[in-house]
C-alpha cells in the first residue's frame, strides 16, 4: 500500500523535499534498533530498546509474554517505534506509529524467524511451535506493527519533516 506523503514546511528548511516512501522502508528494514512506546495500566509510559524486522509492510518485534511491553499490549495495543541516530544534525530518524496485533500463525512465524536470524546471526535462531518463539526455555510473543503513521526527519542540511499516512 502505497502511504500519502507530505513533507512538513513548518519543520523543514527551504529546498527540503518529502522524502519517498521506499526510501524509509529501506532505512526501516536495515535498522538494528529501535526503541517501542507503549502505555502501562495506569497510562504511564513505558520505553525500552529492541531488535526488529521490517516484513510484508509492517515492523515485527517479539517479547516474552511476562515482560512489561507484553502487558501493557494487553491494555492498550498502540505502540510507537523510533530509529535513527542521537545527533542533532546527521542522519535520519524514523517514527513509527501503529497498532501491535499477535502473529500466531506458526507457518508466518518461521518465516519471521529466518527474517530475523538473517538480519541478526545465529544468536536469533527460534525454534517455531504453539503461535510463539521458542530460544533456549523461554519463549516469545511476536506482533506486527502496520504503519498508521509515520514521520521522518532529516537531520542537518537540509532539515526535513516527512510524513507518510496509510488507509
Amino acid at each position: 500500500m502505497e502511504p500519502q506523503t507530505e513533507l512538513d514546511p513548518r519543520y523543514s528548511d527551504d529546498g527540503a523535499t518529502a522524502h519517498p516512501w521506499p526510501e524509509a522502508q529501506a532505512r526501516l528494514s536495515e535498522a538494528e534498533l529501535f526503541w517501542i512506546s507503549t502505555v502501562r495500566p495506569d497510562g504511564r509510559p513505558h520505553v525500552t530498546p529492541l531488535p526488529a524486522v521490517w516484513a510484508d509492510g509492517a515492523l515485527h518485534f517479539c517479547t516474552g509474554p511476562e515482560e512489561r511491553k507484553a502487558r501493557n499490549l494487553e491494555q492498550n495495543p498502540n505502540v510507537v517505534l523510533t530509529t535513527g541516530t542521537n545527533i542533532w544534525n546527521k542522519g535520519y530518524d524514523l517514527v513509527v506509529e501503529g497498532e501491535a496485533v499477535r502473529v500466531g500463525d506458526d507457518d508466518r512465524l518461521r518465516d519471521l524467524a529466518d527474517a530475523w536470524e538473517r538480519k541478526y546471526g545465529s544468536f536469533w535462531h527460534f525454534e517455531v511451535r504453539d503461535g510463539r518463539f521458542h530460544h533456549g526455555p523461554g519463549s516469545a510473543l511476536v506482533f506486527s506493527v502496520a504503519p498508521r503513521t509515520v514521520f521522518g526527519f532529516g537531520k542537518g542540511e537540509p532539515f526535513s519533516q516527512t510524513r507518510w499516512r496509510f488507509g
